[in-house]
């Protein structure tokens, strides 16, 4: 769900979803030049291929699948995620929540984690904003509780829309390794359906930074 976007922005984080259209399949595929998560690089700053579908019902309910190649420097080479929640809308609010499970399945023992979470989001004018939290009972790496908070807005300008985020990591048992991620991007579309998003990020753990670009394309619905 990477979609989580796909950096969603993209997955990602998590994003608000709306109720659609009663039992409905959606498909994903994408490919990036660095395949960044919550400001860290999943592919070694190397190319990266995602693929995903999603089943979401009139009611609110959805369940997915995204799954993407990685490179670790433990020789862990894809990540598979399941999620499932709800998503509705109240008094031009959008509220979403779930749970997703990270699945690496050919790393060591203790990768694989799982997250709870809540997001809401709002138009204000010609500015979309959105507002998500994500909790882990036992972060990846089996270093404890992990909690990631994370905000940003999107305005359209033109064929494009301009959008900037910034996130917070923070770890109960390992307090320093926390750090704050940021990212601003343009993104917009070509060919009708094929997405494109170019994006800025950095991190102040002292690690990653950079641009990397994305093509998408969904199918279905």
């Amino acid at each position: 769900m990477k979609a989580k976007l796909l950096t969603l922005a993209m997955l990602a984080a998590a994003a608000t979803t709306a109720p659609v259209a009663a039992q409905t399949i959606e498909g994903n595929v994408a490919l990036t030049s660095n395949y960044v998560f919550r400001g860290v690089t999943q592919s070694d700053d190397g190319a990266a291929i995602s693929g995903g579908f999603d089943l979401s019902t009139e009611a609110g309910f959805y369940v997915g699948v995204w799954g993407s190649s990685v490179d670790f420097s433990d020789e862990t080479t894809m990540e598979l995620d399941v999620y499932a929640g709800y998503g509705w809308e109240a008094y031009g609010w959008g509220f979403d929540t779930g749970v997703i499970y990270y699945g690496y399945p050919d790393s060591p023992d203790g990768q694989n984690f799982v997250e709870f979470y809540g997001g809401v989001s709002r138009e204000f004018g010609p500015i979309a904003w959105d507002a998500s939290a994500a909790f882990s009972p036992e972060f990846y790496g089996e270093i404890g509780e992990g909690l990631y908070l994370s905000t940003g807005a999107a305005v359209e300008v033109g064929p494009v829309t301009v959008d900037a985020r910034v996130g917070s990591s923070s770890f109960d048992d390992l307090p320093a390794a926390d750090y704050e991620d940021y990212q601003v991007g343009v993104s917009g579309t070509i060919l009708e359906n094929v997405g494109w998003d170019l994006r800025y990020y950095k991190a102040t753990n002292g690690g990653d930074d950079g641009f990397f670009v994305t093509f998408s394309q969904s199918f279905g619905g």
